[in-house]
C-alpha cells in the first residue's frame, strides 16, 4: 500500500482543509463537495485526511464494522455477542464512476434466495465505508440512481437492499466527500443540497506558493516514507486537535442570538427549505471546538455561511454558486443589532472576515520552507470559465455587430429521438436502461442484476420432475434466471447549429433567438444531455463548443456570440457531420439530436442552397434525427427552413411553436415529418 502524502504538506487550500477537518470533527455537518479545476490537491487532501481519523473499534469478523460497544441490532452478520472489539484505523473508500448499483449497495444471491430461502448477501461500498470516509470523485459524472442511493444512505445513515421480497438493511453512516470539475456538468439543485458544506478550489497564482508545492511534490515522489515521517510531527498535532475538538463538541453553547443570525442569513439569500439552516448551526458548532472555545461567535456564523450556502443559493441552473459577502455582513450585522435590544454598542466594522473563530487550519512552514500567502489560492474567475472568455471568438467574414443578450428562456415542447437507444441514463429518449418500466426478459449476459421472477419460474417449472424435486421448494438452476429487461429514458447529445449571419443579425431577432437556444439549452440540462455548439457567419462554421456535460458552458459561450457576415450554411451541416462522425467513435451508445436554428438562407460561392441541401441530405443518409428551429420571420417568407428540413429528415418548427404552451402534441418523433414528405 502506498504512503499517503501528508494532510499537513498540502500548500494553501484553506477551504478545501477547513472544510475537510469541520466534518471530521462534527460528520453530523454532512459531508462536503469540493468544486474545481483539475491538478488542485483535491483527492490528495481527501486521501490524507484518513491518516488523520481517530481508529474505530469494530466487532471481529463482523463485515459492516459494528461498533462492539453499540452493535447494530439488525447487522446482517449479528447479533453480536457482548465481548471485546478490535481497532483499527478508519476506511477511505472510493466510488468509481462506473460502479454498478450492486457494487454500492451490495448483492443478494438470488439464486440461493429462491432455492434455499437464505439471505446470502455480499456487501458493497456503503458497507465498507461505514465508520469511514466515503469519496466520489468526479461525483458529476456519476449515474443518478447511484446518486440518489448514496446520498439517501448518507441522509439516513443506512443501506436497504430489496430484492423480490428479499430484504437486507445495515448500517451506513460516512464521511462523504464528493469532487467535481463544474466545466464537466453540473449536479441537480436538490442533490447540490444534500452536501453538507462546498468549496471551491483553483490553482494558486502566487509564484512563491507554486514553487513550494513543486518543492514539496518532488521531495515527496523520491521519497515518500521520508517525506511523510517529516511531517509526522505536524501529522501528530493536528489528529490530537482533532480529537480534543470532538470531545469539546457536545459542550459548545449554540446560543439564541446565534441562531437568530443563522435564520436572517439563511432568509436574505432566500435559501430552499430548512437543510440550511441546520448545517450552517451544525457548522458554526463544529468551527468554535475546533477554535478551542464552548461558545459560538459571531465570526463561526460568517464563515459557517460561506461554507454552506453557495451552493444552496442557485436559482437557475445557469447562475454561478457564489455569495455577495457585503449583504452578508450586513445581514449579520443587522441580525446582532436587533439582538442586542441596547444592551451593548454593535460593533462599527461588523463582523471580522479576516479568518475569525480559528477557521483556518494550522500548517507549520514544515521542514521544506515556508509556503506563499494563504490567501493567494482564492479563485477569482467564474467557476464555469473554459477555453476562450466571453468576447474572443474568432469568426471570419465583415460587418460584425456586438453581442445581444438572449431572450427570457422558455418551457420547451419535448424533442426526442425516435427509436429505442441504449445510451447513458437520462430523461429524453426511450432507451433499454437497468431503471424503468419491465417490458419483458432474457437470458442474463454476465452477472444477474434484476431478476425476472414470474420468468425464472416458467423457466424452472418444467425441469422439476427431472430435478427430483420432493418438497415445497423450487429447483432452480443457473440456466433458469432471467433478466429483467427494462424502458427507460437515455440522455442525448444534443448539437446545436447556429445561424449568427448577418440576416440574423436584427438585434430584437438575434435576442428572441438567443433565448429559444437558451431554453433548449435548459431542457437538455434538465434531461442529462450533453451538447455541442456550431455558428457559422462569414465565411466558414466554428465549433464553438465541443461536445460536453457543462450546459453552463454552452450557456456561457452563447452570451457572447457576435452576428454579421454572409450565411454559410451547408459549412455548418458540415462541420455537424464532422463533430457527430467523431462522436459516434468515442461514444457509440449515445445517439445525437440535431437541432438546426436558421431562417434557410445561404449565401457565399455558387449555388448555395444547393450545397446545403447536399450536406442536409448527407446526415439524413446516416439517420441523424434533427429538428430546424425556423428563425424567419416579417410578413413574406419564403419557406427555405423548411426546405432544409426535408432534406434533413427531419422537422421544422417556428419560434413559436418551440413553446411548450402554444401546441399540443408536437415532435413526440422528430423524424416522422421528414418520412410523411
Amino acid at each position: 500500500m502506498s504512503t499517503p502524502y501528508p494532510f499537513t504538506a498540502i500548500v494553501g487550500q484553506d477551504d478545501l482543509r477547513l472544510g475537510l477537518l469541520l466534518n471530521a470533527v462534527s460528520p453530523a455537518v454532512g459531508g462536503v463537495l469540493v468544486r474545481g479545476e483539475k491538478g488542485t490537491a483535491k483527492s490528495t487532501a481527501v486521501r490524507a485526511l484518513a491518516a488523520l481519523m481517530p481508529e474505530v473499534s469494530v466487532v471481529p469478523g463482523c463485515r459492516f464494522s459494528c461498533d462492539p460497544v453499540v452493535p447494530d441490532p439488525a447487522c446482517p452478520d449479528g447479533p453480536h455477542e457482548a465481548a471485546g472489539g478490535v481497532s483499527r484505523a478508519a476506511r477511505t473508500v472510493e466510488l468509481p464512476v462506473g460502479a454498478s448499483e450492486d457494487r454500492l449497495v451490495g448483492a443478494l444471491d438470488i439464486e440461493r434466495a429462491l432455492s434455499e430461502g437464505v439471505k446470502a448477501f455480499e456487501p458493497g461500498l456503503l458497507a465498507d465505508a461505514h465508520r469511514g470516509i466515503l469519496y466520489v470523485d468526479e461525483v458529476n459524472l456519476l449515474h443518478d440512481h447511484l446518486v440518489d442511493l448514496l446520498l439517501d444512505a448518507a441522509a439516513m445513515g443506512a443501506s436497504y437492499v430489496e430484492r423480490e421480497g428479499v430484504s437486507v438493511r445495515h448500517a451506513a453512516r460516512f464521511l462523504l466527500v464528493g469532487t467535481m470539475n463544474p466545466e464537466e456538468g453540473e449536479l441537480r439543485p436538490q442533490l447540490l443540497d444534500r452536501f453538507g458544506l462546498t468549496v471551491e478550489v483553483a490553482a494558486s497564482r502566487d509564484t512563491d506558493q507554486r514553487v513550494e508545492v513543486v518543492r514539496r511534490r518532488l521531495a515527496y515522489d523520491d521519497d515518500p516514507a521520508g517525506f511523510t515521517a517529516r511531517w509526522a510531527d505536524q501529522e501528530r498535532e493536528l489528529r490530537e486537535r482533532i480529537a480534543a475538538a470532538r470531545a469539546l463538541l457536545p459542550h459548545v453553547v449554540l446560543g439564541d442570538g446565534v441562531l437568530r443570525q443563522i435564520a436572517a442569513t439563511c432568509a436574505a439569500f432566500e435559501v430552499d427549505g430548512m437543510r440550511a439552516d441546520i448545517v450552517m448551526a451544525r457548522t458554526a458548532t463544529a468551527l468554535a471546538a475546533w477554535a478551542g472555545r464552548d461558545e459560538v461567535l459571531d465570526e463561526d456564523v460568517r464563515q459557517a455561511a460561506l461554507l454552506a450556502l453557495p451552493h444552496r443559493r442557485r436559482r437557475n441552473p445557469f447562475d454561478a454558486p457564489g455569495l455577495d459577502e457585503d449583504k452578508l455582513d450586513e445581514t449579520l450585522r443587522d441580525a446582532a443589532q436587533d439582538e442586542s435590544e441596547g444592551d451593548h454598542d454593535p460593533d462599527p466594522d461588523g463582523p471580522d472576515g479576516g479568518g475569525g473563530g480559528g477557521g483556518v487550519p494550522p500548517q507549520a512552514d514544515g521542514p521544506d520552507g515556508p509556503e506563499g500567502p494563504a490567501g493567494a489560492d482564492a479563485p477569482d474567475h467564474a467557476p464555469e470559465s473554459g477555453g476562450d472568455a466571453p468576447g474572443q471568438g474568432r469568426p471570419s467574414g465583415g460587418g460584425e455587430q456586438q453581442p445581444v443578450r438572449a431572450a427570457e428562456p422558455f418551457r420547451t415542447k419535448m424533442l426526442s429521438v425516435p427509436g429505442l437507444g441504449e445510451g447513458a441514463a437520462g430523461r429524453r429518449s426511450r432507451a433499454r436502461t437497468e431503471h424503468g418500466r419491465t417490458t419483458g426478459s432474457r437470458r442474463p449476459q454476465g452477472a444477474l442484476t434484476k431478476l425476472h421472477l414470474a420468468a425464472t419460474v416458467q423457466a424452472a417449472a418444467p425441469h422439476q420432475r427431472a430435478r427430483g424435486r420432493s418438497g415445497r421448494g423450487l429447483v432452480v438452476r443457473r440456466d433458469d434466471l432471467r433478466q429483467a429487461t427494462r424502458e427507460g429514458r437515455e440522455g442525448n447529445l444534443v448539437l446545436f447549429v447556429v445561424d449568427a449571419s448577418g440576416s440574423m443579425a436584427a438585434r430584437q431577432r438575434m435576442s428572441a433567438v438567443k433565448g429559444a437556444v437558451m431554453s433548449l439549452l435548459l431542457d437538455a440540462y434538465q434531461r442529462r444531455d450533453k451538447v455541442g455548439l456550431i455558428t457559422f457567419r462569414g465565411k466558414d462554421a466554428e465549433v464553438v463548443l465541443p461536445p460536453t456535460s457543462s450546459v453552463d458552458a454552452a450557456a456561457a459561450r452563447l452570451e457572447s456570440l457576435p452576428t454579421g457576415g454572409r450565411t454559410p450554411l451547408a459549412a455548418g451541416l458540415l462541420k455537424a457531420h464532422d463533430v457527430l462522425r467523431v462522436e459516434r467513435l468515442r461514444d457509440p451508445s449515445r445517439r445525437p439530436l440535431l437541432l438546426v436554428v436558421t431562417d434557410g438562407r445561404a449565401t457565399g460561392g455558387p449555388d448555395p442552397l444547393a450545397l446545403a441541401a447536399r450536406a442536409g441530405r448527407l446526415h439524413a443518409a446516416e439517420g441523424t434525427a434533427s429538428v430546424v428551429v425556423d428563425c424567419e420571420s416579417g410578413i413574406v417568407r419564403l419557406g427555405l427552413a423548411a426546405q432544409l428540413a426535408r432534406d434533413l429528415g427531419g422537422s421544422a418548427v417556428t419560434l413559436d411553436e418551440l413553446r411548450a404552451d402554444t401546441i399540443v402534441g408536437l415532435v413526440k418523433d422528430v423524424s416522422a415529418a421528414g418520412r410523411a414528405a
